[in-house]
């Protein structure tokens, strides 16, 4: 019987998948004798650390037995709106159909006519949902095995840089999809594996798990801090699941969260901050200000002087400095890079965009504070969803003499408001669209700028604004950058916009 399964779990996967060459495929083969252990629990089997490990991605890692999540995640990001309804439409036909064919149709439907080269979503959106997916006592016995090979019955763009780059797998198995002139075709390419013809036998593993689905119930979800490489960078339109049934709630809902963006953008273009602040909590958002006893006494010092006020804050939305500015209840300026031009001009703020040029771009900033003008940036650069901080630009350091950090959180339901790869002009739409949003405002105390200091101070006292900031949010410090960023996300460096 154990022979009869392996014989066909290896011909119906293995032979149409492919494995990259990150190393030479010969030297994970192991010549003990096979040892098939059918409903073991992996984390109680000795020895794992001499064998070369053999798992099912879906059986034997992921919690979920569902993959309609990963395909509504690719019809969605990478192929739209219209697209992703058609998927919802004809899914429940889908799932009444043969399994092999079911599996084949939701690929057909995702990837035919997508582009190759602006495919990221494999990189970029779905490392994020995977990872949350998966199990901690399945993932912990597949970092004991001295060497990894996953195979996955999914296309090898959708999990390749998931199980290489974050949970890293040595090889990964998975099927190609056929192109035509750099478009998918929606099909699944059928070559053998030249190198497992003959090498991969009963006598040549060393040992085969499978899993039943009574032990996956049970399974506790992988921490984050269990992550062998941190998820600090992801993009894509979806802040949830998309499950059948609340990819359904999403589409249900869309009519009445664009009338719900509609007055939201009223309230934000009519109302004082005082009345926006109580009409707003009507419509779902929610905005927790706290200052501290320093920043009240500093900040009434200064304004009699006639200079304005710099406030430093990490960057979660757009929207980071108008909920600044209804926390404050005053004027406020924010300086931008890469705002759309549509953002920028329905802003219910004033702005001032940056030039990329430290001389000019630093002049600008004295003006505005020089006239009295308070002024509010966001050194990131760019927005950053995990609680993690981008590395702070240092040029806000050489523009005041005090900096006042504000520390932002944002919470949404359904959307995020921000994107790397997407049409920047709909972030506010997108943020505006969410049934629910929460966000928080912590004005910390002042920290003393590098204005006439050397080049070395002035990172210094970024490097002091970012950890203030990150203490209070509880968040970490990274040196990655706003450029780092979109080459990982967009693979550009983000100055088209």
């Amino acid at each position: 019987m154990a022979l009869k399964i392996i014989s066909l779990f290896f011909s119906t996967f293995l032979n149409h998948f492919k494995i990259p060459t990150k190393k030479n495929p010969q030297e994970i083969i192991s010549t003990s004798q096979t040892e098939f252990k059918e409903f073991q629990f992996l984390g109680q089997r000795p020895h794992l650390e001499n064998r070369v490990l053999i798992f099912d991605v879906e059986k034997a890692l992921l919690k979920s037995p569902s993959l309609f999540p990963y395909f509504m995640l690719v019809a969605f990001e990478a192929g739209g709106p219209i697209r992703s309804l058609l998927l919802l439409l004809l899914y429940p036909l889908i799932r009444v159909c043969a399994c092999a064919f079911a599996f084949k149709a939701m690929v057909m439907i995702c990837f035919f006519g997508l582009k190759t080269d602006r495919f990221k979503e494999g990189k970029a959106v779905l490392p994020k949902f995977f990872l949350e997916d998966v199990g901690d006592e399945s993932f912990r016995a597949i970092r004991r095995a001295k060497t990894t090979v996953a195979v996955s019955s999914l296309p090898q763009v959708m999990v390749e840089s998931f199980l290489m780059d974050y949970l890293e797998v040595d090889f990964v198995v998975g099927r190609d999809l056929k192109l035509f002139h750099g478009y998918f075709l929606g099909f699944m390419e059928e070559r053998r594996v030249p190198f497992l013809d003959g090498v991969i036998t009963p006598n040549a593993i060393g040992e085969i798990y499978l899993v039943s689905d009574e032990e996956r119930r049970n399974w506790h979800q992988l921490a984050r801090h269990s992550y062998p490489k941190p998820l600090i960078l992801h993009d894509g339109r979806l802040a949830f699941r998309p499950t059948f049934v609340a990819a359904l709630l999403m589409f249900v809902w869309l009519p009445f969260g664009l009338a719900l963006a509609l007055a939201r953008a009223i309230v934000f273009f009519t109302a004082p901050p005082k009345i926006a602040l109580t009409l707003l909590r009507f419509l779902g958002m929610q905005l927790r200000v706290c200052k501290s006893k320093a920043f009240s006494k500093l900040a009434a010092k200064r304004k009699p002087l006639g200079k304005g006020i710099l406030y430093v804050c990490n960057h979660k939305t757009l929207f980071d400095p108008v909920f600044i500015y209804y926390g404050l209840g005053t004027p406020l300026t924010a300086v931008t890079y890469g705002l759309s031009r549509v953002s920028e001009a329905v802003s219910v703020i004033e702005t001032v965009r940056l030039t990329r040029n430290r001389v000019r771009d630093a002049e600008l900033m004295c003006s505005v504070l020089g006239q009295g003008g308070d002024l509010v940036v966001c050194p990131e650069g760019t927005t950053c969803r995990e609680p993690y901080l981008l590395r702070f630009s240092p040029l806000f350091t050489e523009v005041s003499e005090e900096i006042f950090p504000v520390a932002v959180e944002c919470c949404v339901s359904m959307f995020y408001g921000t994107t790397a790869g997407g049409s920047k002009w709909m972030d506010p739409m997108f943020f505006l669209m969410n049934p629910r949003v929460a966000y928080g405002v912590r004005f910390l105390d002042v920290v003393r700028g590098g204005v006439g200091g050397d080049g070395d101070s002035r990172f210094v006292v970024a490097n002091l604004v970012q950890n203030e900031i990150a203490k209070a949010l509880g968040f970490t410090c990274t040196k990655l950058t706003r450029k780092d960023k979109y080459f990982m996300l967009a693979g550009n460096d983000g100055n088209y916009l």
